[in-house]
């Protein structure tokens, strides 16, 4: 099964449980759904109109739990520890994972000192470990460990949720990309006309040098046969037209 079925199979499920508990029990199928090491994506579940209704109220900071873990980062967490839920060990995880995702989002070549500041790792052997086992091997990031430049090169990252107000500045971007891709193809077309055109000029000129070649061809070989027919006097007949002459 692949990590978009599993994700989307995950989503269903804690949607459904979200959808029919209220209190202390939805508090509980919020920590599950944060600590379920497949789960990276929350839009859904927070999106529930029973976990909405904890704005205000005495369990509003499991509904502030879940929107850390739809866009929030581990330094996100420590600044505002005191009013969230203390996180279990697999939500300490989980949340590491999707703070590489969000570093990811904007830097495809990720420094290992920021790396190690944003995790809270100490040295490059625990960061390696954890990008390699925690991050590609579970398959929400693909990319090369560089330790000669201490880096980490990021070739595919999983998307997050949007953030509030992300909506409008993507679709800008997708507008952007949309127009830039229109001008290239204009571009491309224009080179292709402009191939063609070439393409053309040089079959005339080679036709056009081919027909000369020919008329060449021709002129010599008519000149060759002219020579040819031309009478040729036998040394017998040179000698007859000069005793002709002295008679």
């Amino acid at each position: 099964m692949d990590i978009e079925q599993r994700q989307a199979e995950l989503i269903d499920h804690f949607v459904k449980q979200a959808s029919n508990q209220k209190g202390a029990a939805l508090g509980s199928v919020i920590v599950e759904a944060t600590s379920q090491p497949s789960l990276f994506a929350f839009s859904e579940i927070l999106a529930v109109p029973n976990i909405a209704e904890f704005e205000g109220t005495e369990n509003s900071k499991y509904l502030d739990m879940l929107r850390l873990f739809a866009h929030g980062t581990w330094s996100d967490y420590k600044n505002n520890a005191g009013h969230l839920p203390q996180l279990v060990p697999d939500q300490v995880l989980k949340l590491k994972q999707l703070t590489v995702l969000t570093l990811a989002e904007t830097n495809k070549v990720l420094p290992y000192d920021e790396l190690m500041e944003e995790l809270d790792v100490t040295n490059v052997r625990e960061l390696e470990d954890f990008l390699i086992n925690e991050c590609m091997y579970t398959g929400i990031v693909r990319g090369k460990l560089d330790q000669l430049r201490r880096c980490f090169e990021v070739q595919f990252a999983a998307g997050r949720d949007l953030r509030p107000g992300q909506l409008g500045s993507m679709i800008q971007t997708l507008s952007n990309w949309l127009t830039t891709s229109d001008n290239l193809l204009i571009s491309i077309q224009e080179k292709i006309k402009w191939a063609d055109s070439m393409n053309e000029m040089d079959k005339k000129h080679r036709k056009d040098l081919e027909e000369k070649v020919e008329e060449a061809k021709k002129s010599l070989s008519h000149k060759k046969l002219h020579t040819v027919s031309r009478p040729t006097l036998t040394a017998e007949g040179t000698r007859r037209s000069t005793l002709n002459l002295v008679e």
